[in-house]
């Protein structure tokens, strides 16, 4: 029963996402919309990931699954790609091998950026900490006198 509550809550959503397709004369697919829905209602906490998380990690298993019927489709459709095969096989190639450097170069500069907000953070602390002995030791000096 929980699986069809869940399954039923991605399916509205889904479904508001075709709407929005509907009303908003947009090149944007219905499923983004649906996406962006989701992630708005998760991140507001108008859903919470309890409410889906089983389901959701199912659909992400069964996920490849969902690729085939695109790849019959493709093999139908090989008359028409035949001549064009060379050029869509580079295109994608070399699409892939940006995005994978773009994301890797994005993912390094936010590790970066986080490790020296935090050793600076720490720096900060140590500093404060040794001016606040300092000062103390300054103070038991001049009582000692």
């Amino acid at each position: 029963m929980k699986f069809l509550r869940q399954f039923s809550i991605i399916l509205s959503v889904s479904f508001l996402g075709e709407l929005l397709h509907a009303a908003i004369p947009l090149p944007v697919p219905a499923s983004v919309y649906g996406l962006g829905l989701m992630l708005t209602a998760l991140c507001t906490g108008v859903l919470k990931v309890k409410q889906v998380k089983e389901t959701a990690d199912f659909l992400i298993e069964i996920m490849p699954v969902m690729f085939i019927p695109a790849a019959v489709g493709l093999l139908d459709a090989w008359p028409q790609l035949q001549p064009i095969w060379i050029p869509i096989a580079l295109i994608t190639l070399f699409t892939t091998i940006i995005v994978m450097a773009v994301t890797g170069r994005v993912t390094q500069y936010m590790i970066r950026k986080k490790t020296s907000s935090e050793s600076k953070r720490n720096k900060d602390t140590v500093h404060f900490i040794s001016a606040k002995t300092d000062t103390e030791d300054d103070r038991h000096e001049r009582n000692s006198y």
